[in-house]
């Protein structure tokens, strides 16, 4: 039985388990699919302290599951199912999808969230044909062609930005008339000439046989309808909480988790850090920050048991 499983290993789940590797506990981080989380996917990270420079979010990342490693944690590939009490209720039982359990005193969710789908006609058929969540990955796909980006804060506006590496020409799109975005990334897209706004708009529909041909819009102020020939969309709308396999009972009615000021939630031993937690503000720095207070706490919880 370990001291401390930790689920997922994005920011906070790699902080936290340095954290409590240096507290000497006996713990196993559980990943689905590879460490990093979705920083991995971006391009440039500048606001992680300690870098004058701006880091790729690969890098950034790779430092921290090497330096995770070197500490001698255990990273295994595993996607969680659920996370329960034992029938004597001192014992947590985290359950895999090929039904394999792993027994714990304490646990940390630190699973992340999950790029939210507009749910319009066309996305789900056409994702890897046009449609797209990462123009990190994608972007050199659309070499002097049309890309649209849909969102407005600060992820939508980044990833406009580096479209333009390749893209001719990028039409962001936002439901609003004003992004949400931080004043410097606004600056950013106003001074490009190769993005044009689109605000006050909404994606109905996105069209193609084998691949993105064109969106179909609405101006949600106007009511008038149009449709814009692209060859890529790209989809930053927000994040949708990954606690699929979290208790119901620590979930607000956006099924993220509640917690407290340390992480805790309302079942003792059970801790929470990063983007799944409600109120989160997706910021790395503060994910990293959350997941050694999670550490922390449960080694403190860990102390009381004896």
């Amino acid at each position: 039985m370990k001291d401390l499983i930790i689920i997922g290993a994005g920011p906070a789940g790699l902080t936290a388990a340095i954290y409590g590797i240096r507290s000497g506990l006996d713990l196993m981080i559980l990943e689905k699919l590879s460490p990093g989380g979705q920083v991995m996917n971006t391009y440039e990270v500048e606001n992680y302290p300690g870098f004058v420079e701006p880091v790729s979010g690969w890098e950034l990342m790779s430092r921290m599951e090497n330096q995770t490693r070197r500490l001698g944690a255990e990273i295994a590939s595993g996607e969680v199912d659920s996370v329960r009490r034992d029938a004597k209720g001192s014992v947590f039982v985290v359950t895999l999808s090929d039904k394999s359990e792993v027994h714990a005193k304490t646990v940390i969710a630190a699973a992340g969230a999950s790029y939210r789908r507009l749910e319009v006609p066309g996305e789900e058929d056409l994702i890897g044909h046009g449609v797209s969540f990462c123009a990190t990955c994608d972007g050199a796909f659309y070499k002097d062609r049309v890309c649209a980006v849909i969102g407005g804060g600060d992820t939508a506006l980044e990833e406009a930005h580096f479209l333009t590496r390749f893209a001719r020409k990028v039409y962001l799109i936002h439901r609003r008339d004003q992004f949400r975005g931080v004043k410097i990334l606004q600056e950013r897209i106003s001074a490009s000439e190769r993005i044009e706004p689109v605000i006050d708009t909404v994606v109905e529909s996105i069209n193609g046989s084998m691949k993105v041909e064109s969106i179909a819009l609405k101006n949600v102020k106007t009511g008038k309808q149009s449709t814009l020939a692209v060859d890529g969309v790209f989809i930053f709308v927000g994040f949708d909480a990954n606690t699929g396999f979290l208790p119901a009972e620590i979930l607000d009615k956006n099924r993220e988790v509640i917690t407290d000021i340390k992480m805790r939630t309302s079942i003792p031993g059970l801790f929470a850090a990063g983007d799944l937690r409600s109120g989160s503000r997706r910021q790395i720095v503060m994910a990293a920050a959350e997941g050694a207070t999670a550490a922390l706490e449960a080694y403190d919880y860990i102390l009381g048991l004896t």
